[in-house]
């Protein structure tokens, strides 16, 4: 800010750095504006890195830290509801703050001439927990549909409400929403769901009519009701455990929040009673489906479909050694700790209520005594493998892999069996009587 100052420009703290300070918190990043050109800006310091110059944003590099610079601009419409057609550079800067979203993020700070700028009144708003346009809300989220999904993310991070007229005009312009590009709708839904509660977020979106343009596979679930102990609808649960998941684990949330997508396709009405007889299955389906179609990483939509795909054990202390080592071959040693954390929130959002909380820890204790005893829970754990069975005169080609499925099966059950020798002789007997078209002694030398 020297620097600017030095060579004869303004320069102001903006954003979230300012709204942060008002709300008593530390800054998280730092953006500012200027009356400078980029140009102007370039000659002022030795690493500009031009990040969107034509918008009249660039990012200098200082001290080894990034900041990001934008000019004071005026803008043209915007026919893509994302970006302005055009840019003019001006010299204002109350003008440049009128043009920006919320009240909250319209301040402006300068600590070099103890100048603090709040033209419409977002540090009362802010100390009001109100979430509030600048001027005509329709117009705001005409210019760009995504500050809709905005409005409702800083409401459910910071536990604003919003307020009437911004509120409807959400709901007015909701299918504008579809024009954003999924990218920019994903990282939106996943600072929802990072917030404490994202089930208020959730609520919002669903009321406004935004849910429906990116989730319709949630919307379905909204006065789907349930059976037996469960207080609530799908809808309702599925938010629930979203909020009764950790919210440093995003995996686990987005499972707790798609974990029973798959319930209203598979309902069935039989002698008055509701079922839904294989939905865990439909719903990792839908789940994969769905975080791939909102640009989620390949990995994460497969690692959360898994999740779902066996969020429905029911653990008893009556299970055995073995159905403990199955359970964990089953799932697999890396997703145990998920899964019995999605499983808890997945209790909690029956009635909103603790429950299973021991017998999950339980089974927890139970795997971990299994996997400190090296027992054999996989493929990679057998003392043969498919080289070792070939060389034992067992053919290569999928019935491999039914030998190898057989023997991991075997020492499930009796772990003392997992010895090369008796393996051997365990798969040669398997494939001779079970697998082998034309019987045939495989030699033992």
């Amino acid at each position: 800010m020297t620097r600017f100052r030095q060579s004869g420009y303004e320069l102001f703290l903006v954003g979230g750095a300012v709204r942060n300070l008002v709300l008593g918190g530390e800054p998280v990043d730092f953006d500012f504006a200027t009356n400078a050109t980029p140009d102007q800006v370039a000659l002022a310091f030795r690493r500009v890195i031009p990040t969107g110059a034509k918008h009249g944003t660039v990012t200098i590099v200082h001290d080894s830290t990034h900041y990001e610079v934008t000019t004071y601009r005026a803008e043209g419409p915007y026919t893509d509801s994302r970006r302005p057609d055009r840019v003019e550079f001006i010299s204002d800067i109350f003008a440049d703050l009128a043009r920006r979203d919320f009240t909250m993020n319209s301040m402006a700070l300068d600590p070099l001439a103890d100048r603090f700028l709040d033209p419409h009144n977002g540090e009362a708003d802010i100390h009001n927990r109100l979430i509030r346009a600048i001027g005509d809300p329709h117009e705001r989220f005409s210019e760009d549909a995504l500050r809709m999904l905005r409005a409702i993310r800083f409401a459910t991070q910071l536990e604003f409400v919003i307020d009437a007229p911004t509120f409807a005009a959400i709901g007015a312009l909701s299918a504008r929403l579809a024009s954003v590009s999924l990218e920019r709708i994903r990282d939106e839904l996943t600072r929802i769901l990072a917030s404490r509660t994202p089930s208020q977020g959730f609520r919002m979106m669903a009321e406004t009519g935004l849910l429906a343009t990116f989730l319709p596979e949630l919307v379905a679930a909204i006065g789907v009701e349930q059976r037996g102990r469960h207080h609530f609808d799908v809808f309702e649960h599925s938010i629930i455990a979203a909020d009764a998941a950790r919210r440093d684990n995003p995996d686990v949330r987005l499972a707790a929040l798609l974990h029973d997508i798959g319930k209203p396709p598979t309902l069935e009405i039989r002698d008055g009673e509701r079922t839904f007889h294989g939905h865990d299955g439909e719903s990792a389906r839908m789940t994969d489906a769905i975080l791939r179609r909102l640009k989620y990483p390949n990995a994460v939509a497969s690692r959360v479909a898994h999740l779902v795909r066996h969020h429905m054990f029911h653990y008893t202390d009556e299970w055995t050694d073995a159905a403990v080592r199955r359970f964990i071959a089953r799932v697999g040693k890396e997703s145990i700790a998920d899964l019995i954390e999605l499983r808890r929130a997945d209790t909690y959002a029956v009635a909103a209520a603790r429950g299973h909380e021991q017998s999950l820890a339980a089974l927890l204790q139970r795997v971990a005594d299994q996997l400190s005893s090296d027992h054999a829970v996989s493929l990679k754990d057998l003392a043969v493998n498919g080289r070792t069975l070939i060389e034992a005169g067992i053919p290569k080609g999928p019935l491999l892999g039914v030998v190898l499925e057989h023997l991991l099966e075997t020492v499930i059950d009796d772990p003392s069996l997992n010895t090369p020798d008796t393996l051997v002789g365990i798969a040669r007997r398997f494939y001779e009587s079970r697998l082998a078209t034309t019987p045939a002694r495989i030699p033992t030398e």
